[in-house]
């Protein structure tokens, strides 16, 4: 498969089979991972899989937007010691955001289902973490990634949208505001 038709592939998946994810898949998912850009070189970027069912259930009882059941999981985090330092310190959630973005393409490319849970910068959804997965202070989760292979099957697709899209200059225009539900 190209770069684009995976980029139109990789959807978010809920529902998983009951099988395994190897180590050396898992691997290579965070090998395609650390392969992303990173403000400077820093790479502040940490990872922690988790296949153990015991874990995986603390984890997703402390989610809210996080109750699927995968047979992997792998928390992206952030280490401030590692990143870079005075306005520019936050440029660690960008990297760790491409850092998320090539492990879910790559499952796609890998015929692998995943689903992006963010947590940063919600405080309350990113400090039970801290006790499960024993997190030192400087180390900030900013998502779960769970990983598996798909039990549902969802149809390619762009969600180009023109009127997103201006050529030269912005173009004062109005767009109809979509309320989402932020409970």
């Amino acid at each position: 498969m190209d770069v684009i038709e995976c980029i139109y592939k990789r959807r978010s998946i809920r529902k998983f089979i009951d099988k395994t994810v190897d180590d050396e898949t898992l691997l290579t998912l965070i090998k395609a991972g650390m392969a992303a850009p990173s403000a400077c070189n820093t790479q502040p970027w940490e990872y922690i899989i988790i296949t153990e069912d015991n874990i995986k259930n603390e984890v997703r009882k402390s989610l809210y937007f996080g109750q699927y059941n995968a047979p992997a999981m792998i928390v992206v985090c952030g280490n401030m010691k590692l990143s870079m330092s005075g306005p520019v310190r936050d440029y660690w959630i960008q990297d760790c955001s491409a850092s998320i973005e090539n492990i879910l393409l790559a499952a796609t490319s890998m015929g692998l289902g995943s689903v992006w849970i963010g947590l940063h910068p919600v405080e309350s959804a990113a400090r039970p973490l801290y006790k499960i997965l024993d997190l030192p202070e400087k180390v900030i989760p900013l998502a779960v990634i769970y990983l598996g292979y798909p039990d549902e099957e969802k149809e390619p697709r762009t969600q180009f949208d023109e009127k997103h899209v201006y050529w030269q200059k912005y173009e004062h225009r109005k767009h109809k505001a979509r309320k989402k539900n932020l409970k």
